[in-house]
């Protein structure tokens, strides 16, 4: 970075920073609906740099507060879920799901003073098995987000929840970075070991793409480029998405994917999958995991606890070296000795530290996306604090909707924009079909 300011202005997002503040315009996926019971224990949920707790009440609305109580400060994560609100143990103050306050039985009637007491409560929205908050100051949340993936129906969706010990734009920028797969999830692989029909082996005979890379409505997208046989160029395309989202290459147009790279302090992000269970996403998967070793679909959880880092945590850490078997990345054809591309993603961007010290950075030809995306969100987060300027997507979410990302063949005479737009043009649309 070249400047120490453009660095911290990116990273940080408690209340009052300025890339926060950009945050805040969003809706944020939040927590799995499953994960809050009606009249259940409450769940502890950071948020942005904020302690809070979210509830779902006897009449099934769920609440998402400051855990802390108006009264006396103590936390409402002990407190009793009943009777279609949170009460706090301590003096048995009770608050509804919009942060009312609906009852003080430690006050005398005639000194009740209830209706001038509120907690600091969100507004939230359930959508397709998702709880959404939105932390922004508008009297009026603007409209959820157009992600094509989160509009699907719940029984049409694969939803995945991982904890990142690190912070949220090193994690997204791995999504971001197309060349580290011929080496981080690909190393072991030459092109002999690939079959005919499966476009990775592109990737593998040519592991220094070329790029494109440009400003979009939704934020900003990437082509990575390599030639193939005679008249023919390999395409891997991806996308970020405002304020988090990312689309990676996993496959052909048909996959329907996003990813949200949710930040829960400075330094803890949680990762939101969002992937279409159509055959076309099942099918591509497969397609890849077959051929790259150590690449298992599915990661590794330990159990949940409820402190406030809890919650859907990898079994591998750098307290335990990410799980890396020496044995396996030497003889046994694992690249990184680390199994699973989720696992090796999160080794990668955890063992950068909790924050990434960009001045230790010397960025390179392969690194056009991020510094394009970094530029991106600067321009954005600091035109909302100094014009007021609402950043993208904000109001008009249907500028998500038909994004798409994944890989491909194409005549080599055909411009890159115009390949992306063949592909969006015959790609299927589960959304369209629904509606039909």
């Amino acid at each position: 970075m070249a400047r120490q300011k453009d660095s911290d202005d990116l990273v940080r997002v408690g209340p009052g920073t300025v890339m926060g503040g950009m945050m805040r315009q969003y809706w944020l996926p939040a927590a799995m609906s499953s994960e809050i019971e009606r009249d259940g224990a409450p769940l502890r949920l950071l948020l942005l740099g904020e302690r809070l707790i979210a509830f779902r009440d006897s009449s099934g609305r769920v609440g998402v507060m400051d855990h802390r109580c108006p009264h006396r400060c103590a936390s409402l994560f002990l407190g009793r879920n009943e009777e279609d609100g949170i009460r706090c143990v301590y003096h048995g103050w009770k608050f509804d799901t919009q942060g009312n306050c609906v009852d003080m039985p430690n006050t005398p009637a005639r000194h009740d003073f209830k209706e001038k007491v509120k907690a600091k409560a969100y507004k939230v929205a359930e959508r397709n098995g998702l709880v959404w908050v939105y932390m922004g100051d508008r009297a009026e949340a603007p409209p959820l987000p157009g992600i094509e993936a989160s509009l699907l129906p719940e029984s049409e969706l694969q939803i995945v929840f991982a904890q990142r010990e690190c912070n949220w734009l090193q994690a997204l920028e791995g999504d971001i970075d197309t060349s580290h797969f011929g080496f981080l999830h690909a190393g072991s692989v030459g092109p002999a070991d690939i079959p005919a029909d499966n476009l990775i082996r592109y990737t593998v005979t040519d592991r220094a793409p070329e790029y494109h890379v440009a400003d979009t409505d939704w934020g900003t997208m990437y082509a990575a480029h390599r030639a193939a046989e005679a008249g023919k160029t390999y395409w891997r395309f991806a996308n970020f998405l405002f304020p988090f989202w990312t689309q990676t290459p996993q496959g052909a147009f048909d996959r329907v994917n996003s990813r949200a790279w949710v930040p829960m302090d400075d330094t803890h992000t949680m990762f939101v999958s969002l992937t279409w269970k159509g055959l076309p996403a099942a099918r591509a998967a497969l397609s890849n995991s077959r051929v790259l070793p150590g690449s298992k679909l599915t990661m590794d959880f330990v159990p949940n606890t409820t402190d406030w880092y809890g919650r859907w945590r990898l079994a591998g850490n750098e307290r335990n070296d990410w799980l890396i078997d020496r044995g396996a990345q030497k003889n046994g054809g694992i690249y990184t000795g680390i199994t699973g591309i989720q696992a090796q993603d999160q080794a990668i961007t955890e063992s950068m530290g909790p924050i990434t010290d960009h001045e230790w950075e010397r960025l390179g030809p392969s690194d056009r996306m991020i510094t394009r995306t970094r530029r991106r969100l600067l321009r954005a987060a600091r035109a909302l604090k100094k014009d007021g300027t609402v950043p993208p997507g904000v109001d008009n979410p249907e500028v998500f909707v038909n994004v798409r990302s994944g890989d491909f063949l194409a005549d080599a005479a055909i411009a890159w924009r115009d390949a992306y737009d063949l592909q969006q043009r015959t790609a299927i649309r589960p959304l369209a079909q629904a509606a039909e």
